[in-house]
């Protein structure tokens, strides 16, 4: 029996590169889309939200002249482009998927509405929602959050490549320790870097619970629907 009915998943685009350092490595994507599978097959209603950093990210672009917007833009197009490439790993092993963007692009995908999102996920797709708020100055992370309060998500599971929320950054401090569970507050207070600060406040304002974990660990996906306390809640 999964914890959870309904949820919203959220992956990073630079752990689609894997190992390779740049763009899409389909064995990494493969193994994403095989736990998807399984989560589905719980019953579990699935709406996914994927960044483009694997491929560019407009903050950076625009460090190095890219105008902020244009930069943007071609961030949100990153981010279909990983959605396509995931919902085919989700067909080839006879998984329904819909690819829905902010921004109109069919017929590569259908525009989204929240209505259109959650009929799909109703029928036992899985829905992956490209292309962000389809707004510049927005990351990944807030479309997140807006998808997964506008689809009345019971949680959103954040997969990353760490295992959870630290005191600081584990990768960079060995002394760093991991919560089970924190506050949106606690956060704020703490200055820890969960999500951006505009995801993070409609997280906290909406009641939508976020639980960071490590997706690139096969198995994970499955362990935290099945309850296990492997990642950080974070709640009000």
């Amino acid at each position: 029996m999964a914890k959870f009915k309904r949820i919203l998943l959220k992956l990073s685009g630079e752990s689609l590169m894997g190992e390779q350092g740049y763009g899409i490595d389909t064995k990494r994507l493969n193994e994403y889309a095989q736990q998807i599978k399984e989560a589905a097959a719980l019953g579990v209603q699935i709406g996914i939200v994927i960044g483009g950093g694997n491929i560019f990210r407009g903050l950076s672009g625009a460090g190095k002249g890219f105008d902020r917007v244009m930069g943007d833009q071609m961030g949100m197009c990153a981010t279909v482009i990983n959605s396509l490439a995931l919902s085919s790993a989700l067909g080839a092993i006879g998984v329904k998927s819909r690819v829905l963007t902010a921004i109109r692009m069919e017929p590569i995908g259908e525009f989204y509405t929240k209505w259109k999102a959650i009929e799909s996920l109703e029928r036992g797709e899985v829905v992956i929602m490209s292309g962000g708020t389809g707004n510049p100055y927005f990351t990944t992370d807030t479309g997140s959050s807006l998808r997964g309060i506008e689809i009345e998500a019971d949680v959103m599971l954040k997969g990353t490549r760490v295992d959870g929320v630290y005191t600081a950054d584990p990768e960079k401090d060995p002394t760093a320790v991991k919560f089970d569970a924190i506050t949106y507050d606690e956060i704020y207070t703490r200055g820890l870097k969960v999500m951006d600060l505009t995801a993070t406040t409609m997280c906290k304002e909406n009641g939508l619970p976020i639980y960071v974990f490590n997706m690139d660990v096969y198995g994970n996906l499955m362990r935290v629907l099945s309850g296990e306390n492997i990642g950080t809640l974070v709640h009000n």
